[in-house]
């Protein structure tokens, strides 16, 4: 538990409130402009304060706190705790896992870690093969632009090619 039973945000908002309150009752007639930022704060700072209270409330009712919790409560290994897993809930003594429980385990996830990098493999080589063809048709692509250039240069060779043929007829 912390401060005031973690309450200390909303004990300090709520001094802020009555601190406010207090200056609109014995300013607010004195100096009419302040009237308006009153207006607007001191609702404001008690709807904090309210909403600091519950959110605390709800924060204790959900971690389950009580006043005489004990947040320093250290673990020992030789102690049983419980294990959540897919099959349910049991208690486990960890200095009581056996050697043949270990081995079992590591070998499992040694065969995961090979399935794993065989499939790290299969897709190096599947970029690899992706960007082959990504070359080639670059390169497919280079030879069509070649050829449209060729195409043009020919387009305008034979033009030049008739001028000259009309230009030797005149």
């Amino acid at each position: 538990m912390g401060y005031l039973r973690n309450q200390l945000a909303t004990v300090v908002t709520g001094s802020f409130a009555a601190a406010l309150s207090l200056a609109w009752f014995l300013l607010g007639s004195a100096y009419p402009i302040l009237q308006f930022v009153f207006m607007m704060a001191v609702p404001i700072t008690w709807f904090l304060t309210a909403m600091c209270y519950l959110v605390q409330k709800s924060k204790d009712y959900m971690h389950k706190y009580s006043p005489g919790h004990d947040h320093d409560v250290k673990k020992k290994l030789n102690e049983p705790h419980q294990i959540i897993g897919i099959q349910g809930t049991m208690q486990v003594n960890a200095s009581k896992i056996a050697e043949s429980e270990l081995s079992q385990t590591k070998s499992k996830f040694g065969n995961e870690v090979e399935e794993l990098r065989n499939t790290v493999k299969l897709k190096e080589s599947e970029i690899n093969q992706l960007k082959q063809k990504i070359e080639n048709l670059e390169t497919m692509v280079q030879i069509e632009a070649l050829k449209t250039e060729l195409a043009n240069i020919k387009a305008l060779a034979s033009k030049e090619k008739t001028k000259r043929k009309t230009k030797r007829k005149s």
